[in-house]
C-alpha cells in the first residue's frame, strides 16, 4: 500500500506540473479567454480528485499522521483555486479586470505553487523506506536494554 501512495504522490505532482504549463498555454494563447483554460480548470479538479484518493490511501495505508495530513492540505489548497478565481472575477463588474481583481487573481498561481510545494514534501517523504523502529541509547537494540535498566542489575 505504501508503495501504491508513493506511485499516486508521483502521478499528483506530475499532474500539478501539467497543471502550470496548461495555465502558460492558455494565458499566452493568441486571444485568452475562457475556452482557452478550459484544460486547465478540468485538469484542476482532476487534481483534488487524485488529491482526495491520495488523502484516503495514505489514511487506509496508516502512514504517518503528517502525511495524511498533508495529503489532505492539497485538497484543501486545490478546492481554494476556484474560490481564488471567483473572488478575483467579483472585483471585475463590466466584465474587465480591475487592479484589484488582478491582485487577487495572483494569490492562485500562488497557492498553485504552495500547492506544488506541499505535494514536493509529500513525495520525498512518501519514497523514503520505512524507518526502523526507534532504538534506546543505552543498548541500541540488544536483549539487557529491552527488558529495562532492572534487568541489567539482577
Amino acid at each position: 500500500m505504501r508503495k501504491a501512495f508513493a506511485w499516486l504522490a508521483a502521478l499528483l505532482m506530475l499532474a500539478v506540473v501539467a497543471q502550470f504549463f496548461l495555465a502558460a498555454s492558455g494565458a499566452f494563447d493568441t486571444a485568452p479567454d475562457d475556452e482557452s483554460f478550459k484544460p486547465h480548470r478540468a485538469l484542476g479538479y482532476g487534481i483534488v480528485l487524485l488529491a482526495v484518493v491520495l488523502t484516503v490511501v495514505a489514511a487506509l495505508a496508516r502512514m504517518p499522521r503528517r502525511l495524511i495530513g498533508l495529503s489532505g492540505l492539497v485538497v484543501g489548497l486545490g478546492i481554494l483555486q476556484p474560490v481564488i478565481a471567483v473572488i478575483a472575477e467579483a472585483f471585475g463588474d463590466s466584465g474587465d479586470t480591475t487592479t484589484a481583481g488582478r491582485l487577487v487573481f495572483g494569490l492562485h498561481a500562488v497557492n498553485g505553487l504552495l500547492m506544488m510545494s506541499v505535494v514536493r514534501t509529500v513525495l520525498q517523504q512518501a519514497r523514503r523506506p520505512a524507518t526502523a523502529a526507534p532504538t534506546t541509547r543505552a543498548g541500541a537494540g540488544d536483549a539487557d536494554s529491552a527488558a529495562g535498566p532492572a534487568a541489567g542489575s539482577a
